[in-house]
């Protein structure tokens, strides 16, 4: 995998909006009760199931992946020339 300086970052950005899509989709009180390690697999699973991400194999499913699958689903989603991307 490569790493980027801002992963952390990204990885902030994805989860806020992962958030936000979870309450749209009717999700709520995620961020209020839930650690962030499940909030990572949380929003994966729920990106998976609205086909926005495609899924780990069965055996690659842990943190880091799914952390490195949400940096590369916000960097997809962010114009080129964001701060975040340089």
């Amino acid at each position: 995998m490569k790493k980027n300086k801002n992963d952390a970052k990204l990885l902030k950005k994805a989860l806020e909006l992962g958030i936000a899509f979870a309450k749209k989709q009717g999700y709520n009180d995620l961020e209020r009760y839930v650690s962030s390690t499940d909030k990572v697999e949380c929003i994966y699973r729920l990106l998976v199931q609205y086909k926005q991400i495609t899924p780990l194999a069965v055996d690659q499913e842990d943190g880091v992946n799914m952390k490195h699958k949400l940096v590369l689903w916000i960097s997809r989603l962010l114009p080129p020339d964001h701060e975040l991307l340089k």
